[in-house]
C-alpha cells in the first residue's frame, strides 16, 4: 500500500523538526556513548551513556516529561532507539512509530508490522548521512524502512526483503521459525544477525550471518555447527551437522568497533536436555566466540559448558572493559552466564584473565548419554547465584503443607550443579533455564572496569521421559478409520509402531509439527517417496492428524482484524513489503536422515519453570563486579513482590530481572528496572538507592537515554500489564496509560 499524498508533507515536517526546532547537539554528542541509536545504546552493548546533566545530586528530581500511549492490549518488549531528534517505538497494533523525542508528537506511523523483532530494531546511516535506514527482521525476513519517511526500501534485497530461511542447509520452505527476538547488531555496512530456530529435536541450525545493509547481499556465514573440514567438526559425531539444530545466538551480540571483532554468545544444541545423538563437547555450543566482523572468520573461542544438558545458553551481552590488573592495563571481554558465573578473557587472545578450573561432575545414567566428565568453573571470581536447593533453603513463606510436599520431593530428587537429567528421578536445577543473567541484564562502565549484572535465582525441575506417540481421545469409529488407513497405506514404510526403520521415517508426534492444513496438504500431494493419498475422507485425515499429535485448532495467533483498534495519526505505509507465499511447503525435518547412526529412543522434559520462588530470598539482585580485582563491589535486591513478602524491598521479586534492563551513566548512576514496575537509580560506587519510583504499568524493554538541546532524558517502555504476583499500579488515581514514559529534570 502506498500513501503518496502524505509523503511530501511528511518530509517537510521532518526537516522542520530537525533543522528548525531541536537539531542542536551538545559537544558531548560528538564523543562515544553520547547517543542511543542502537539496541543497548551502542554496538558494544554496554548500556553506558555519556551525559552530564543528570547527577547523583539531582537524580531524585526526575519527573515525567511526556508519555506515549500504545493504544492496545498487545504485549510489547520493544526497546526504543533515538536518532538525532527522533525516537522510534512500537505500538498501536504492531505499528512502527517515529516520534519527536522532545514532545512525543507523532511524525509517521508504519502500520501492520506484526512479527517485527520483539526487542527492537537497528539504525544505519551512510557516511554523508544522506541515507538513513531502520533495519529489522519481520516474520523470517530482513527488511528496511527509510528512517525519515517511514516508507519501505523496495530496492533492498529482492523486492525489498531477504528471506532468512535460505542458507541453513534445510529446505527453506520447511523452516517455520528462524528470526530472533533481538535486532542483531550493526558494524559498518553490515547487519549481523543471530537466530531462534527452535529447541526441539531436528530444529534448523542457528548459523550467524552478516548482510550488506544497502544491497541485502549475504556477506558471510559463521557455521555455529561446524561442517566437515571446519574447525570443531571433530567435537561432534560425524553426521551431527545433518540433524542437530540451534547452537544459535538468540540474544545480544557485542561489537568491538576499533578491533573489528563481533563477540557471539552462543546457545545450546538440540535437544537441550538429552544429547545421546551428539556425543562430544559440541563446539560452538555454549561458547563465547570472537569473530572477525568483516569476514566471519573465527579468531578465538571459549566453551563455558561442555555438552550442555541444562539449557545453559549464553544469554547476556558480552561486556567490553579496560581493567587494571596487577598494574597492567588489559582490554577484556566478560560474559555472565545463566548458571551464575563470570568469565573474563583477554579481548585479543581469548586467554582467561582470571583462573578457570576444569572440575569433575557426575556422569549421566541415561541410555547412550555421555555427559562430559568436567566443566569449567571460575576459580577466583565469585558466582552470583546459588547452585543447589535443599530443605534448609526452601522458601520460608510456603505454607506448611507445601513445605511438606517439597520435603518429600527433595527426598527423592537430586539437586546440585551439573547433575544430568534423568528419567528415574527429578533433578532440581539451580539456576534453571530462566535463571542467572539473561538478555538486557549486563552493562558496564567500560573505563573503570566495573561490570553490572542483574540476575535471578530461579530453579527448574527436570525429569526425562521417552518420546512416545500422543494418545488423543478418539471415538471407536475414528480409531477404526485410522487403523484401516495406517495398516493399508502407511505401515509398510513406517513400521507397525510408527518408529520407521523401513523406507519411511518415524511418525511419532509428527502431527505436532504441522497445522491441520499442512498435514492435509502433505497427504493429498505426497512428498519424496511418499505417494499422494487423494481419496481419503476428511474425517479420517482429521482423526489421523490428532492421533499423530496434531491440534486442529493450531494457528499463528494473529489478532482478528475486526478486534484490532482503529489506528489514527500520520500513517504513511502498512505491512512492510509484500512477500509472496510459498507455492509449496516442505515438511520440517522430523527424523534422522537415512544411513545416520542414531539412538533408538529420544527423551524430553518439560522446562519445569513453575516455581519462580522455590528458595528463600533474595530472588533477584543487581551486582557490581570490580573486574580489576575480580570481586563483588556491592549487591542490591531488584523487584517488588506482592505474593510472599507483601512489598518487602529487601528480598527482590521472584523472576525479578527477566525482560528488564539498565542504563549506566558517566555521572556514576546505574538506572535499572525491576519486576513490579519499579525503577531504581543506584549510586554506581556503593549501590545506595538515590531515587526510586514505580511505573503505572510493567516495564519489559531495555530503557534508553538521550540528550537533545542539552537536556537529558530517560525513556522506559511501560506498556505491559502486571502479573498476579505484583501490585497493580495501573489502577491508582492518575495512572498513565500503557506506553512509553520519558523522564527528565524539571525546567
Amino acid at each position: 500500500m502506498k500513501f503518496p499524498n502524505t509523503l511530501n508533507l511528511l518530509k517537510s515536517l521532518i526537516i522542520v523538526s530537525i533543522l528548525g526546532t531541536i537539531f542542536k547537539c551538545t559537544p558531548d554528542q560528538q564523543n562515544d556513548h553520547t547517543t542511543w541509536s542502537h539496541y543497548g545504546g551502542s554496538p558494544d552493548q554496554s548500556k553506558y551513556f555519556n551525559g552530564s546533566q543528570i547527577t547523583k545530586e539531582n537524580v531524585n528530581q526526575l519527573e515525567v516529561a511526556w508519555n506515549y500511549p500504545i493504544e492496545d492490549n498487545s504485549f510489547y518488549s520493544f526497546s526504543p532507539i533515538i536518532v538525532d531528534t527522533i525516537m522510534y517505538v512500537y505500538g498501536k497494533n504492531n505499528s512502527l512509530i517515529a516520534l519527536n523525542a522532545v514532545t512525543g508528537k507523532e511524525l509517521w506511523i508504519h502500520t501492520d508490522l506484526r512479527g517485527l523483532s520483539r526487542r527492537g530494531i537497528n539504525y544505519w546511516e551512510s557516511e554523508d548521512k544522506s541515507d538513513k535506514r531502520l533495519v529489522f527482521t519481520l516474520n523470517n525476513s530482513l527488511q528496511e524502512i527509510d528512517a525519515l519517511t517511514g516508507q519501505s526500501i523496495t530496492d533492498f534485497g529482492t523486492g525489498g526483503y531477504v528471506d532468512l530461511r535460505i542458507g541453513l542447509d534445510r529446505d527453506p520452505t520447511s523452516i517455520r521459525r528462524m528470526q530472533s527476538m533481538m535486532p542483531g547488531v550493526i558494524f559498518g555496512d553490515l547487519v549481523i544477525l543471530g537466530s531462534a530456530p527452535g529447541e526441539t529435536f531436528f530444529s534448523p541450525p542457528g548459523f550467524v550471518r552478516a548482510y550488506n545493509v544497502v544491497t541485502g547481499k549475504l556477506e558471510w556465514t559463521f557455521h555455529t555447527i561446524p561442517q566437515p573440514g571446519e574447525f570443531g567438526y571433530d567435537t561432534w559425531p560425524k553426521d551431527a551437522y545433518k540433524y542437530v539444530g540451534a547452537v544459535n545466538v538468540w540474544s545480544e551480540m557485542t561489537v568491538d568497533e576499533k578491533r573489528g571483532i563481533v563477540f557471539l554468545p552462543i546457545g545450546s544444541p538440540t535437544y537441550d536436555f538429552y544429547g545421546a545423538d551428539r556425543e562430544g563437547t559440541g563446539l560452538f555450543g555454549n561458547s563465547l566466540v570472537a569473530v572477525d566482523a568483516k569476514t566471519g572468520k573465527r579468531i578465538w573461542h571459549y566453551q563455558t559448558v561442555h555438552h550442555d544438558l541444562w539449557d545453559y545458553d549464553l544469554a547476556s551481552a558480552p561486556q567490553l572493559l579496560t581493567i587494571n590488573k596487577d598494574g597492567k592495563e588489559i582490554d577484556v571481554v566478560a560474559v555472565a552466564t545463566k548458571h551464575g558465573f563470570v568469565f573474563v578473557f583477554d579481548r585479543d587472545t581469548g586467554e582467561p584473565v582470571f583462573p578457570i578450573e576444569e572440575r569433575p561432575f557426575p556422569a549421566s545414567e541415561m541410555p547412550g548419554e555421555k555427559a562430559w566428565p568436567t566443566q569449567p568453573i571460575p576459580a577466583v571470581i565469585p558466582d552470583f547465584t546459588r547452585h543447589e536447593v535443599t530443605k534448609e533453603t526452601l522458601n520460608p513463606y510456603f505454607s506448611e503443607e507445601l513445605k511438606q510436599q517439597w520435603y518429600a520431593r527433595l527426598d527423592t530428587a537430586k539437586s546440585g550443579l551439573y547433575i544430568p537429567p534423568s528419567d528415574k528421578y527429578e533433578t532440581v536445577t539451580m539456576p534453571g533455564a530462566l535463571g542467572g543473567a539473561s538478555y538486557g541484564n549486563t552493562g558496564t562502565n567500560p573505563e573503570k572496569g566495573i561490570m553490572y549484572i542483574m540476575a535471578q535465582d530461579y530453579a527448574s525441575i527436570y525429569k526425562l521421559s521417552k518420546v512416545v506417540p500422543v494418545e488423543p481421545v478418539l471415538s471407536d469409529d475414528e480409531k477404526n478409520k485410522i487403523s484401516t488407513l495406517y495398516a493399508g497405506s502407511c505401515q509398510t514404510c513406517h513400521g507397525e509402531e510408527m518408529k520407521g526403520g523401513g523406507a519411511g521415517p518415524s511418525l511419532i508426534n509428527v502431527g505436532a509439527r504441522y497445522s491441520y492444513d499442512e498435514f492435509k496438504t502433505l497427504l493429498s500431494e505426497g512428498r519424496g517417496r511418499m505417494p499422494a493419498f487423494v481419496h481419503i475422507e476428511e474425517a479420517t485425515v482429521l482423526a489421523m492428524h490428532r492421533y499423530l499429535g496434531g491440534s486442529p485448532n493450531r494457528f499463528r495467533g494473529m489478532m482478528n482484524a475486526s478486534e484490532a483498534p482503529e489506528i489514527t495519526g500520520p500513517i504513511v505505509a502498512s505491512g512492510g513489503v509484500n512477500i509472496p507465499e510459498d507455492t509449496t511447503r516442505a515438511a520440517p525435518l522430523e527424523d534422522y536422515p537415512e544411513d545416520v547412526i542414531h539412538p533408538e529412543d529420544r527423551y524430553t522434559t518439560a522446562y519445569g519453570t513453575e516455581w519462580q520462588a522455590l528458595t528463600a530470598p533474595p530472588w533477584a539482585s543487581i551486582f557490581a563486579y570490580d573486574l580489576n580485582n575480580g570481586t563483588i563491589k556491592w549487591r542490591q535486591p531488584i523487584g517488588l513482590d506482592s505474593a510472599f513478602t507483601k512489598g518487602d524491598k529487601t528480598t527482590g521479586a521472584p523472576s525479578g530481572t527477566i525482560r528488564k534492563g539498565m542504563v549506566i551513566t558517566s555521572t556514576d548512576i546505574v538506572f535499572a528496572t525491576g519486576k513490579g514496575g519499579i525503577v531504581y537509580a543506584f549510586d554506581a560506587d556503593n549501590g545506595k538507592i538515590l531515587w526510586e519510583t514505580t511505573l503505572d504499568n510493567e516495564s519489559t524493554g531495555q530503557p534508553g537515554m538521550y540528550v537533545v538541546n542539552g537536556k537529558q532524558y530517560l525513556v522506559i517502555n511501560a506498556s505491559n500489564r502486571f502479573d498476579p504476583t505484583s501490585y497493580d499500579f495501573s489502577k491508582r488515581p492518575g495512572a498513565l496509560p500503557k506506553g512509553y514514559v520519558v523522564y527528565s529534570l524539571p525546567e
